[in-house]
């Protein structure tokens, strides 16, 4: 179970950067605890987006309700795995 966080966490953030085009990060050096809002500058269309790239790839139901909560890369991949274990 471990493992399959940390691939997710991993992959979350590959998803982040490459959507966000963000330069100087790699999913390896990348802080699964950061605020996505406060610290990384996400804001609602970023996270929209972010939230189809995760939905097609993982074929899971993110509710636009769930988006406030999803606040780190850690919390996403939680959410993801999760989603994925109650066959959502």
């Amino acid at each position: 179970m471990n493992n399959d966080i940390n691939q997710t966490i991993t992959r979350v953030a590959e998803i982040i950067i490459n959507e966000l085009k963000l330069e100087d990060v790699t999913p390896g050096t990348f802080d699964a605890d950061l605020d996505l809002v406060d610290e990384v500058g996400i804001d609602s269309m970023d996270l929209a987006t972010i939230a189809l790239v995760l939905r097609d790839e993982h074929g899971i139901r993110i509710d636009e309700d769930d988006y406030p909560k999803l606040t780190t890369v850690r919390i996403i991949a939680e959410y993801i795995d999760n989603k994925l274990t109650i066959g959502e």
